[in-house]
C-alpha cells in the first residue's frame, strides 16, 4: 500500500480543512517548499497537492507555486483542484505532474473528461470521488469544493467512469476529511468488492499507524495522509515503515 503525503494550498499556504468546509481552517505554515523538502528526505516517492484556491473559484493563481512544488518533489506528483479544461492538463503535465486529479468536472461532465482519458492517458488522470452520504443513508457526490450537490450517486458514477475506461480512483469521506477520526474502512471494502478492476486510494480521517494498519485489509492499494503529518500524529518514516 502507497503511502502519500498530501499538501493542501491555500493563498500560497499548506492548510488544512475540516469537513471540505473553508471557514474551518488550519494554517500550518506560509512555506510549503519545506515540507515539500521534508516528504522527499524522508523517503517519500509519491505527494499530492491540491490547489484549494482553484477547486473553490475555479481558476488559481498559484500555478507558479506548483511548478516550484513539482520541481523540488524527487518523486512523482498528483494534483488535483479546479480542473476545468484541456489547457489545465496540459500545464500541470508540462510542468511534471506525474497525474491528473479531476474531481467535479469528472462527476458533472463525465463524457468529457473520458475523451481527455482517450487523449493523455487513463493511467495519467486520477478521478476524485469525494462523497458524504445523505439523510437516506445514500452516498452522494458534492462537487466544487464540496459546496455543491452534483445530484449523482457515488455508485452510479463509479460504474460510468469504470465502464469509459478509468481505473484510479481517490475516495474521500467527507465528513471525516480533517477530523482526525480514523477512515471509513467498510466504504473501501465495499467499493473494492463491487469493482476488482478499480484501484482505490483512501483519503479522510487517518490519524494513527493503527489506521494505515486497518487499510491493508480494505482493498485499497494507497492512502493520502494530511493532517496527521503536518501535526506531529506520526512521522512520515514511521508510516512508511508500518
Amino acid at each position: 500500500m502507497i503511502r502519500i503525503p498530501a499538501i493542501d494550498l491555500r493563498h500560497q499556504r499548506v492548510v488544512r480543512l475540516r469537513q471540505g468546509d473553508y471557514a474551518q481552517q488550519t494554517v500550518f505554515t506560509d512555506e510549503p517548499q519545506a515540507w515539500v523538502d521534508r516528504f522527499g528526505r524522508d523517503g517519500a516517492k509519491h505527494l499530492h497537492l491540491v490547489d484549494l484556491d482553484a477547486a473553490r473559484d475555479g481558476h488559481s493563481t498559484q500555478r507558479e507555486l506548483i511548478r516550484d512544488l513539482v520541481y523540488r518533489f524527487p518523486g512523482h506528483v498528483q494534483v488535483g483542484g479546479g480542473i476545468r479544461s484541456e489547457a489545465d492538463i496540459e500545464l500541470l503535465l508540462a510542468i511534471g505532474a506525474s497525474r491528473i486529479v479531476i474531481g467535479s468536472l469528472a462527476i458533472k461532465d463525465p463524457e468529457r473528461v473520458s475523451r481527455w482519458g482517450e487523449r493523455y492517458g487513463f493511467d495519467r488522470i486520477v478521478i476524485a470521488l469525494d462523497t458524504r452520504r445523505d439523510e437516506q443513508n445514500v452516498w452522494r457526490l458534492p462537487v466544487h469544493g464540496w459546496t455543491e450537490d452534483s445530484g449523482f450517486r457515488l455508485s452510479e458514477r463509479f460504474a460510468d467512469l469504470l465502464g469509459a475506461g478509468f481505473r484510479d480512483f481517490l475516495c474521500t469521506d467527507i465528513d471525516r476529511d480533517g477530523m482526525m477520526a480514523g477512515p471509513n474502512v467498510a466504504l473501501y471494502q465495499t467499493l473494492s468488492r463491487v469493482e476488482t478492476r478499480a484501484r482505490l486510494i483512501a483519503s479522510g480521517g487517518i490519524s494513527s499507524l493503527d489506521d494505515l494498519r486497518a487499510l491493508k485489509t480494505s482493498g485499497v492499494v494507497g492512502c493520502v495522509i494530511g493532517r496527521a503529518l503536518l501535526e506531529g500524529k506520526f512521522s512520515l518514516q514511521d508510516a512508511l515503515e508500518c
